[in-house]
C-alpha cells in the first residue's frame, strides 16, 4: 500500500469556500473513482489556511489507474470550473508514502 499525502496552501478567507464546494461536488467524484479516503483535515497551529488530505492506494499503478478514470470524469471538470473562480489555491504539495513494516497502518 502507499498513501498519497496532499497539503493545499489556501489564500487567506478562501478555505471555508473552497470545502463547501469540494464537499458537493468534488469528494463524491473522488471517492466514486480514488476510493479509501484515509483522513481529510484542516490545520489549526502551525502554517494555517492548509487542507491535508490522504488517500490509500494498492501502488503507484493503483493510482495511476485510479486517477487518470478520475480526470476523465466530466464531474471532476464541473467541480474544477466551480472552483477555479474562487481564486482560493495557492500552492500544492504532494508525497507518497510507503510504510514501513511496524507501521499500524499497511
Amino acid at each position: 500500500m502507499i498513501i498519497d499525502h496532499r497539503t493545499y496552501d489556501f489564500h487567506p478567507g478562501k478555505l471555508k469556500d473552497w470545502i463547501a464546494v469540494y464537499k458537493e461536488h468534488g469528494l463524491p467524484v473522488q471517492e466514486k473513482h480514488l476510493g479509501r479516503l484515509i483522513g481529510f483535515f484542516t490545520t489549526e497551529v502551525g502554517p494555517i489556511n492548509q487542507i491535508v488530505f490522504m488517500w490509500a492506494y494498492d501502488n503507484m499503478g493503483d493510482r495511476e489507474v485510479r486517477r487518470a478514470a478520475m480526470d476523465a470524469d466530466p464531474a471532476w471538470a464541473a467541480f474544477r470550473a466551480k472552483t477555479g473562480p474562487l481564486g482560493a489555491l495557492k500552492q500544492q504539495t504532494n508525497k507518497i508514502l510507503a510504510p514501513t513494516d511496524f507501521s499500524p497502518i499497511q
